[in-house]
């Protein structure tokens, strides 16, 4: 049964920091591209982050997080974290963990973990 639960989301003040993390079983989770998604109230889902399954372990981020979050694996414990400092109000969102098979043959998402940045 393949399962990713997020974790670690909840209120914080603009600027202070908040790691979230994703338990995944089910799926080849070494050999799996991970991704950390986030949906604000009203708005589509967007990408936030990347892990590849390559040797290098490859991450890009997209550009309103880039310098401030990190993601990172363990693919001995099967968890994908998301490091997020100097918070603001505009990442105010539900984040998404995500696996994708390497091949595109399997897309799996977690539940979601709040975050709210407010003062």
């Amino acid at each position: 049964q393949v399962q990713l639960v997020e974790s670690g989301g909840g209120l914080v003040q603009p600027g202070e920091s908040l790691r979230l993390s994703c338990a995944a079983s089910g799926f080849p989770f070494t050999s799996s591209l991970m991704r950390w998604y986030r949906q604000a109230p009203g708005k589509e889902r967007e990408w936030v982050a990347a892990s590849f399954a390559d040797s290098r372990r490859t991450q890009i981020y997209a550009d309103p997080v880039k310098g401030r979050f990190t993601i990172s694996r363990d693919d001995s414990k099967n968890t994908l974290s998301l490091q997020m400092n100097a918070l603001k109000p505009d990442d105010t969102a539900t984040y998404f963990c995500n696996a994708h098979g390497r091949l595109g043959q399997y897309e799996y998402w977690g539940q979601g973990t709040q975050v709210t940045v407010s003062s």
